[in-house]
């Protein structure tokens, strides 16, 4: 099963006490290039998320936004009227000193006193805690997802490049017989005329004609590029998503492709090749995006 390394989730939580929101975009890359953007409230816990991202989504560049936020609708009714009026006075016995003007005195002194009062938030809670790790787990379920239909998407374009490679292996392999035969009427030919050369020496020629011979051969070539076909499905299909496996098995397959083309000196062989190069150029962009 191939896994795509796209994706994205989202996942959110509210009661009366809590707001959580997460969010998770995945791009290709290759290794985990994590960006974590979370309050200065998570900060003593990012480890421990990055650990979690690593070991659910393995590899990949990945965005990931965390907003926590503590709801108290009682606290947030309450006003510290003492604190307020007296920074009200002393602040109206300055405007008086000053005579400058006392339009919304009050609106500003509250807003004044309230961001003062303000501390530092208090750590997290046990509770608070598996509350949002339950949020970021589901928000990686989520891009797991859509990374295995992305995957599966890509898996569906793969074997159709593979079932291209394959038909025109077929097509070089019935072509294969008639180029050997051509070759053999062409030496025959020069044989012929050679052989009537009084410096002709069979021994040689014969050394020099298995030589050639090996060297137009392409069976191994198709053998093993039909070989790398069956194992590149077998990994496809395999319970692990095998990206960087499959991309190394390109690189063979384009190997085989590009000897099979410089050994076949034939016109129609070449074309087919050309085919082949092609459909496994869109394998390799396919594949760049395997996790």
């Amino acid at each position: 099963m191939l896994l795509s390394m796209t994706g994205y989730g989202r996942a959110e939580y509210q009661d009366a006490h809590l707001c959580i929101k997460v969010e998770v975009k995945t791009l290709n890359s290759k290794h985990l290039d994590l960006n974590l953007r979370n309050g200065q409230l998570l900060n003593s816990k990012e480890i421990e998320l990055r650990n979690l991202v690593q070991q659910r989504l393995q590899r990949g560049k990945v965005y990931m936004s965390i907003d926590f936020e503590r709801i108290d609708l009682k606290n947030l009714l309450q006003l510290d009227e003492a604190l307020i009026t007296q920074a009200y006075q002393q602040l109206n016995a300055l405007a008086d000193r000053l005579n400058a003007h006392k339009q919304d005195l009050l609106r500003l002194v509250i807003q004044k006193v309230e961001s003062i009062k303000k501390q530092e938030e208090e750590a997290l809670s046990d509770n608070e805690w598996q509350q949002l790790l339950a949020v970021v787990e589901q928000a990686l379920e989520q891009c797991e997802q859509f990374r295995r239909q992305e995957g599966e998407a890509l898996s569906r374009q793969i074997s159709e490049e593979l079932k291209r490679i394959e038909h025109f292996l077929q097509e070089i392999d019935q072509l294969d017989p008639l180029r050997l035969q051509h070759i053999r009427e062409r030496i025959q030919k020069h044989l012929q005329e050679i052989s009537q050369h009084e410096q002709f020496d069979a021994n040689r020629f014969e050394q020099e004609m298995i030589y050639y011979i090996e060297r137009l051969d392409i069976s191994e070539e198709k053998v093993r590029l039909q070989n790398h076909i069956h194992y590149f499905r077998k990994l496809m299909e395999s319970n692990e998503s095998q990206g960087k496996k499959l991309n190394f098995l390109c690189q063979e397959m384009g190997r085989e492709i590009n000897t099979i083309g410089s050994k076949a000196n034939d016109a129609q062989i070449q074309q087919h090749v050309v085919h082949m190069k092609d459909a496994l150029e869109r394998i390799k962009e396919q594949v760049q995006n395997i996790l």
